[in-house]
């Protein structure tokens, strides 16, 4: 079976987790401060916060920006769910735009006729690991006044191009940018989360909230040679990384650099093995955007039916998933009002795949994926 990625981990990692372990030290200490600041200097932000995950980072995000009981946020449907989530657990209101139909991701042209005296912020995502359109978005958020938060849980290793020179996602370009360590993501602790941000009190405001905003942070404490007796001022959250996460997190962005290089090679082959599928749709890079190749997303020739193809290509040993969901198609967003339509999302969710692509895939495992999706497209129908 070809999966549809595999984390690369290896002894570094076993006896980074091992040496923690043993060392009687294991929840949020130095190991955790290291790797905030080697992440921080990796994407050239002032600040990196981490936490247990990216929802919790998004959550923690959008309170600190100030979004509250009643607010708005601008977002897309077109996400994993924990996006319209983490504005929800702060009482807040997703208010969902389209994408574009070629990036996947937020149109900014779409963004300003959705504001309203409710917006408090905006919310874009760099999905699959593709960078938004940060140059429309960043000045229209400015000329709002309205914070811009980036879901990059895909996208650390991506690059924008920032006044003529190439930079990473999470410098950050907007207010604060969201970053996941989950196992479908490129880099990974088992699970995780980091928030980089330019502004100092944002920062230690995460560290607070992150920590049931006690006063004084357990390392302190450990470590003080007189009694102290910390306070709680406010309800905060359990949304703390262990030290054992981060030791395997540092090893991780040790091979970074060569994980997005491998990515973005195996993207590169591609094309050329899905050419002579008659309608299929290829994702592409602007030429302000580098991905890392989170996920390859292709949109299947029109008379493809969706599953169909999906189950044809397992059976023949390759796995894949659907299209990125839509969170307003939802149970649990049921009834939710919808002002916009979003037909570029529901299409993208109905009609794209995504194909496997991980560091080690061979070019024998990369055929047997565009012989089997070949194979697929030439048998399924969705009109039968």
């Amino acid at each position: 079976m070809i999966p549809i990625t595999r984390p690369l981990m290896g002894e570094p990692e076993a006896e980074a987790a091992r040496r923690v372990i043993l060392s009687g030290w294991t929840t949020q200490g130095p190991e955790v401060a290291a790797f905030e600041n080697e992440f921080a200097n990796l994407v050239g932000a002032p600040h990196a916060c981490a936490v247990s995950n990216c929802t919790t980072a998004l959550h923690l995000a959008l309170l600190v920006a100030g979004v509250g009981l009643g607010d708005e946020v601008i977002t897309v449907s077109h996400s994993y769910i924990a996006t319209a989530n983490s504005v929800r657990y702060c009482g807040a209101t997703p208010v969902f735009v389209d994408i574009e139909p070629h990036s996947y991701n937020i149109d900014p042209r779409l963004v300003e006729a959705a504001i309203t005296p409710r917006t408090r912020a905006i919310l874009c995502v760099h999905q699959i690991g593709l960078p938004c359109d940060l140059a429309a978005l960043v000045p229209l958020a400015r000329a709002h006044g309205l914070p811009l938060v980036e879901d990059a849980a895909c996208a650390v290793g991506s690059e924008v191009l920032w006044n003529g020179q190439w930079e990473p996602i999470g410098r950050p370009h907007g207010d604060v940018a969201c970053f996941s360590l989950h196992p479908r993501k490129v880099i990974s602790t088992g699970d995780g989360g980091v928030l980089t941000t330019r502004h100092a009190d944002w920062d230690q405001r995460y560290r607070l909230l992150r920590q049931h905003a006690m006063s004084v942070p357990a390392s302190v404490r450990h470590g003080a040679a007189q009694v102290i007796f910390e306070q709680y001022p406010e309800v905060g959250f359990n949304y703390r990384m262990t030290d054992i996460q981060a030791a395997v997190a540092r090893e991780q962005l040790k091979r970074l650099p060569g994980i997005v290089s491998e990515r973005r090679a195996l993207g590169a082959q591609y094309p050329a093995l899905l050419a002579d599928i008659r309608g299929l749709s290829l994702p592409s890079e602007p030429a302000w955007a580098r991905t890392n190749w989170q996920s390859y997303c292709v949109q299947l020739p029109a008379h493809c039916d969706q599953r169909q193809v999906m189950q044809q290509m397992l059976d023949a040993g390759v796995g894949t998933r659907r299209g990125i969901m839509c969170s307003h198609r939802e149970p649990a967003y049921a009834g939710m009002t919808r002002p916009h339509p979003l037909p570029r999302s529901e299409a993208a969710q109905d009609r794209c795949i995504l194909l496997p692509l991980f560091p080690g895939m061979t070019p024998q495992q990369q055929g047997q994926v565009a012989e089997a999706l070949a194979q697929a497209c030439a048998t399924t129908n969705a009109f039968a």
